[in-house]
């Protein structure tokens, strides 16, 4: 049966990557002709997309960083794509912006909340050395980054399958790192309420640092609640101590960070989509 099968099975393989080929090579091709105009003039590119990573002393991070900027790259061809760290790691954002010159660029943060880095750190240091960069949001909330999270827990080893008596005894927390800003718990709790309505059971925010409950106080709730087959979802961009600290408190299994995922890569290009998009004009409100 086996034998019989390897035919159909190597012309399907075959097929499949002669399709991929001939995708990339249309897609080479609609970017370069996309870059003149009817005249035969060459048409400005488009802004260059600066991914603007934390930083860690943990060399994954900047490898999983590096994968992802691969990845949207592909997917975008004809955007410039760079990276710039806030700390820890090079290029630092500055020299980042500084590189760019007065070329028109979006920055695009990979960080899930709106906290202090996005609300001032980044803002602060387009507004020193480039005003005419543009900022995008953060990566989260949004559903492409429970993609992502629903993604990895299942690569973890959580089951899509179960019986209503065994989600009854689940539970998720989500792990993130915290911060001191209210609106980047505001944001977690959103991604936790999104992430709960895709696996249908309790998911409960959780911090590394800076914010309460920490992830051992969530696990502890869960408990309370009849919940014992808990799983920790990382909700980290990439690989860290962060990360490794909270999956080791995992009483189940724990997810991987959400790295260079490919919904993470088509989030980060609606983020450079949505910056450059025109203002949305309010409605006038009419005169008494």
């Amino acid at each position: 049966m086996t034998a019989s099968n390897r035919p159909r099975d190597e012309s399907r393989i075959r097929l499949d990557s002669t399709a991929h080929f001939m995708d990339s090579i249309s897609s080479q091709l609609a970017d370069r002709l996309g870059r003149f105009a009817l005249d035969g003039s060459r048409r400005p590119g488009p802004p260059a997309l600066v991914l603007v990573a934390h930083g860690s002393r943990d060399p994954r991070a900047l490898h999983t960083v590096r994968a992802l900027m691969e990845r949207v790259r592909r997917l975008r061809p004809a955007v410039p794509v760079r990276l710039g760290h806030i700390e820890l790691n090079e290029p630092l954002l500055p020299d980042a912006l500084a590189a760019l010159g007065t070329a028109p660029a979006v920055l695009v943060p990979l960080l899930l909340t709106h906290g202090h880095h996005v609300k001032r750190d980044i803002p602060e240091a387009v507004a020193a050395v480039a005003p005419h960069v543009r900022v995008a949001a953060p990566l989260g909330p949004h559903p492409l980054l429970v993609d992502t999270l629903y993604a990895r827990l299942v690569a973890a080893g959580w089951r899509t399958r179960t019986s209503e008596a065994t989600r009854r005894g689940s539970g998720v927390v989500l792990a993130a790192a915290g911060s001191r800003d209210p609106g980047s718990a505001v944001d977690t709790r959103r991604t936790a309420r999104l992430l709960a309505d895709r696996l249908g059971v309790p998911v409960v925010p959780a911090y590394a640092s800076a914010a309460t409950p920490t992830v051992p106080a969530a696990l502890s709730a869960l408990t309370a609640r009849g919940r014992h087959r808990i799983a920790v979802a990382s909700c980290f961009t990439a690989p860290g101590r962060f990360a490794t600290q909270c999956a080791e408190q995992a009483p189940w299994i724990a997810s991987a960070p959400l790295g260079a995922h490919p919904a993470m890569a088509r989030l980060v290009l609606h983020r450079y989509d949505q910056a450059l998009a025109p203002a949305t004009p309010q409605p006038q409100l009419a005169s008494a």
